[in-house]
């Protein structure tokens, strides 16, 4: 009897296979190793237990063959194709936080991936403008466009030589619950297919990507990578103010709305000014869940409030207790980068800057005082 296997059977097999001996319509991964970047086959299937050597942090490699391309991905089931000439295929830069993967990739050769997601495992993902890019059934013409994609999804991309993309990989219940809170008209079902999403703001993801991966680079060479719980939370709420964000509207509030959006504030503040003083780092996605309000409305509330948004007054507030903290240190006992992570500031170079801004002096003078 012949036996048919669908592309998603195929895929399925990878993540429930142990490494048995193969059976008739059995399917296993072929063994690879990652610290080799050279093979003498064009693809190679690979699944999230086939490689269980890649350490976390942050990462950067240069590529020479499509099946290393796939192994250091483990946490997706995916096969790639090069399909234009090159020794050099692409080079991958990525962050592991555990649950959560940041991955950026050059192509230097045309490549083709396909692949399914995990179950309960999403993306959020961008490309850099190309016509001749093809995720799925999208495209990728607009700078301001990005794409989730869920759990059990299966993909189909086609990569040209010189494009650049990135994705962020996140536990799926533990983000549609955030982003039920900031925007529950948006995401109160969750997305059954591959979508893409029109951003505020062009390149709005690749700006995070950017940043989190020189943030890991440094922290990497510098020995000073913080609590992987601290960086999971402040990277879901950066994606999610990128997915999620929605642009407030122009007409002036009424009386009554702005004696809401006065106590929902001040609620706010006393919300995140009990959570810093515990040293636990606030976000949107706590505020919008503890007062039972759209950050929609908080947009609304906050620019009345303070003439600006809730994110930039927390990031104020963060800053002001970063000051005060220093002025009550001891510089020996202490450094401005334990400080500034410990408030959440995890881009060292644009925190130093933006604290100069706002105080007039360098952390470390604030410290040293």
């Amino acid at each position: 009897m012949q036996v048919c296997w669908s592309f998603r059977d195929v895929l399925n097999a990878k993540w429930c296979g142990h490494g048995s001996a193969v059976s008739p319509g059995t399917i296993q991964p072929r063994q690879n190793t990652v610290s080799s970047m050279r093979g003498e086959t064009m693809s190679g299937w690979h699944s999230a237990n086939a490689i269980s050597s890649i350490d976390r942090g942050w990462h950067s490699t240069v590529i020479e063959h499509a099946a290393s391309q796939a192994a250091l991905q483990p946490w997706i089931a995916m096969e790639c194709y090069q399909l234009s000439p090159g020794a050099q295929l692409a080079q991958m830069e990525s962050l592991d936080l555990g649950s959560q993967q940041i991955v950026q990739e050059r192509q230097a050769a045309t490549v083709q991936k396909l692949g399914i997601t995990p179950p309960n495992l999403c993306t959020v993902s961008y490309c850099t403008p190309d016509p001749a890019f093809r995720f799925s059934e999208l495209g990728a013409s607009e700078a301001s466009s990005i794409y989730f994609m869920p759990g059990n999804t299966e993909f189909d991309l086609y990569v040209p030589t010189g494009a650049q993309t990135a994705y962020i990989s996140f536990d799926q219940d533990v983000f549609l619950s955030g982003a039920r809170a900031l925007n529950p008209a948006k995401w109160e079902h969750a997305p059954q297919q591959l979508m893409s999403i029109q951003t505020k703001q062009p390149f709005a993801l690749e700006a995070i990507v950017k940043q989190w991966l020189g943030a890991g680079e440094l922290s990497t060479t510098t020995g000073s990578l913080p609590d992987a719980g601290i960086l999971r939370n402040l990277l879901m709420q950066d994606t999610l103010q990128v997915a999620c964000a929605s642009a407030p509207g122009g007409s002036l509030p009424s009386s009554r709305e702005r004696s809401r959006a006065f106590h929902v504030c001040r609620a706010a503040r006393d919300f995140v000014e009990d959570r810093l003083a515990a040293d636990v780092v606030p976000t949107i996605v706590d505020i919008c869940r503890l007062l039972g309000v759209s950050e929609r409305t908080l947009q609304y509330a906050f620019r009345s409030y303070v003439d600006m948004s809730p994110l930039a007054y927390l990031r104020l507030c963060r800053l002001n207790h970063v000051r005060a903290s220093l002025r009550a240190s001891d510089p020996l006992a202490t450094t401005v980068t334990a400080v500034a992570m410990r408030f959440g500031f995890m881009h060292l170079g644009r925190f130093a800057i933006e604290y100069r801004r706002m105080f007039g002096e360098a952390p470390s003078a604030t410290l040293a005082s």
